[in-house]
């Protein structure tokens, strides 16, 4: 099906990028989402980052192999695995989930936490390396999402032993392990336009949308289509993403990749 779709590109090339269109949302996904078993502070940031609504219009399928980079297992990044969970649930028995954190964030307590959650769905594997040992299987994935992370890719961090990354390097690993056809959604806090890339980030782990988008289309991808779900133009953007003054309800950018077919 996935082929198929990438029939349409030139069509979609040729004409301005399209605004996302309001459709139910897959049946898989809202009952991934309404699983009782979910951890209650997973479910506690559902209301502001609609999983619902982002796996709707990034085109997750049930059957699929996904991909979660920088998946999260322990804090202050992220709640453990926590698209992960919900996308090995909606893409069911027939699909799975490869979920990669570095292996500088992984300890023993976010092993044992990852653990309570691939046993809950078995379908979920955890991997973990550094971003230059990254190995994967080419054209192995049919989804692979970076929600909230991509800026990650130009942060460096002593205190946490992050060392400096190649965010071409590891687009190329992406492109290379992305199934012709196949989708990459990011998620992202927004920074206004300008100043270095590697700055902006270290200081607001903001990135500007632009910067995102010439990356993955000089990797190879398309931008297929964006979305204004999360977008808050009330979002003092000079604020750091992790201000509790504004976590929760930045001014965050979806964008649909697809790798041609």
């Amino acid at each position: 099906m996935r082929i198929l779709k990438t029939l349409k590109l030139s069509l979609i090339l040729a004409a301005p990028l399209p605004i996302a269109t309001v459709q139910a949302a897959p049946a898989n996904v809202q009952v991934a989402v309404a699983a009782s078993e979910r951890p209650a502070e997973a479910v506690a940031l559902d209301e502001s980052r609609k999983p619902i609504e982002v796996l709707q219009f990034l085109g997750l399928e049930q059957g699929d192999r996904a991909l979660d980079l920088f998946t999260g297992t322990t804090a202050p990044f992220s709640r453990v695995g926590y698209y992960a969970e919900i996308m090995g649930r909606a893409v069911g028995s027939k699909g799975a989930v490869v979920a990669w954190e570095p292996a500088n964030l992984l300890d023993n307590a976010g092993k044992k936490n990852f653990a309570g959650l691939a046993a809950r769905v078995p379908n979920v594997h955890l991997i973990s390396s550094t971003a230059v040992d990254l190995t994967l299987d080419r054209a192995s994935f049919d989804f692979v999402l970076m929600h909230l992370v991509y800026h990650d890719t130009y942060w460096e961090n002593e205190k946490f032993q992050f060392p400096r990354m190649d965010p071409d390097a590891f687009l190329a690993k992406i492109f290379a392990a992305t199934k012709p056809g196949g989708i990459v959604g990011v998620v992202d806090h927004v920074a206004v336009p300008g100043g270095d890339t590697r700055a902006v980030v270290r200081k607001l782990h903001r990135i500007d949308p632009a910067k995102i988008r010439a990356d993955f289309e000089r990797a190879g991808f398309t931008l297929e289509e964006e979305s204004d779900l999360l977008r808050n133009p009330a979002d003092d953007h000079s604020k750091l993403a992790l201000d509790p003054a504004i976590r929760g309800r930045t001014d965050r950018i979806i964008y649909r990749f697809r790798k041609p077919g």
